[in-house]
């Protein structure tokens, strides 16, 4: 049987189309062969799709990207260049 710790909050599962809570996925696994569970527990960390006892699970999982030094990216911003006065095809030789 799954705990509610073994779900992330970075896993995003949706049972026949629709967001389940983590309660209603732990009644779900008690019925759960131990190799259904185990598929289950490995989507949880790579995400996937798979039918178990004729229920649909889709699972993403949302991961952080991690630079050289094993620190978590931050996302590009674009500069404003509002007002600015340069060329965009400008190249500098």
């Amino acid at each position: 049987m799954l705990t509610k710790q073994a779900i992330r909050s970075n896993v995003r599962i949706t049972l026949n189309g629709e967001t389940p809570t983590k309660d209603q996925i732990m009644e779900l696994s008690k019925d759960w062969s131990e190799r259904e569970e185990m598929l289950f527990r490995k989507l949880l960390k790579q995400g996937g799709k798979v039918t178990i006892q004729e229920q649909y699970f889709s699972i993403s999982v949302e991961e952080n990207t991690i630079n050289s030094r094993g620190n978590v990216d931050s996302p590009i911003i674009p500069m404003d260049t509002t007002g600015d006065n340069v060329d965009p095809n400008y190249v500098r030789r």
